[in-house]
């Protein structure tokens, strides 16, 4: 199920794209006379056709080129299937674990964004993130979007992002454990083709090794809807960021870890 504020972005896209882009400074400058309270850092309407991208410290959002509609959440590339805004946040704050945009909210909750109708202070209570679930079942997922590897042992179940530097360094962690890792890739930073090359590879062991160390992978074809279910399951257990482990009795575990908080973690199975 999609999330209902990346479909009003579609839906909103339509309306904007009738109309031309502002330029950075004139939106930058509607935005100063029409959200006061806020400390804007920057304004890019060149990254995204037919919307402007505003930082406003470690906040994302975005308007339309008149700075008439703020939109607080995700944007999608449908072609590249990557999110955009996931990988601008990570770009903004490289320790952050990319979680979204509920950071964004921030805006919002602290009554920044004020009425463009009647330019009254009303605040907006919405909540575009979902809570990631503590406890998951992975019964329902199939072998075929899973990569295992690992030198044996307790198992550990990891959503990934080949693109994303966490999940680099958690994979060296595991690498020296006695685990057998259950590597199910999922795309947060636009790693989707990434993703089908290792799974479709001769050899995916080497080719997750060679993902990681951003080597190329040799192209082949495969049925690679096994990602989708990933995916899926990771958009419905709000698994919006990466990494993400899950041990053998379904407990969760969100981001990096050194290697002796990864042992003590897996003792509590």
């Amino acid at each position: 199920m999609f999330n209902t504020t990346n479909v009003a972005i579609a839906s909103m896209s339509l309306m904007l794209g009738a109309s031309a882009v502002g330029s950075s400074p004139d939106v930058l400058s509607l935005l100063k006379t029409r959200l006061p309270k806020t400390e804007v850092t920057a304004v890019d309407c060149s990254r995204i056709a037919g919307l402007c991208e505003v930082t406003a410290k470690e906040n994302l959002f975005y308007v339309d080129g008149s700075a008439r509609y703020l939109i607080i959440g995700r944007v999608y590339d449908m072609e590249t299937r990557q999110d955009l805004t996931a990988a601008r946040l990570l770009e903004l704050n490289p320790d952050m674990l990319v979680g979204g945009a509920a950071k964004a909210n921030a805006l919002a909750n602290a009554g920044e964004a004020e009425d463009a109708r009647g330019g009254r202070g009303s605040r907006s209570e919405r909540t575009v993130s979902q809570q990631v679930a503590q406890k998951v079942d992975l019964s329902s997922l199939s072998d075929a979007g899973a990569i295992v590897w690992g030198k044996g042992g307790q198992k550990v179940t990891v959503f990934s992002d080949f693109q994303c530097g966490y999940c680099r360094a958690l994979s060296r962690e595991l690498e020296q454990m006695n685990v057998t890792v259950i590597e199910r890739p999922i795309s947060v930073l636009g790693s989707r083709d990434i993703a089908d090359r290792v799974l479709c590879a001769r050899d995916p062991q080497e080719a997750v090794r060679a993902a990681y160390a951003q080597m190329p992978v040799k192209s082949s074809s495969c049925d690679t809807r096994g990602l989708d279910e990933n995916e899926a399951f990771a958009r419905k257990h709000g698994f919006s960021g990466t990494p993400v482990l899950v041990r053998s009795d379904g407990a969760v575990l969100e981001g990096y870890r050194p290697k002796a908080a990864l042992i003590a973690w897996l003792k509590g199975a």
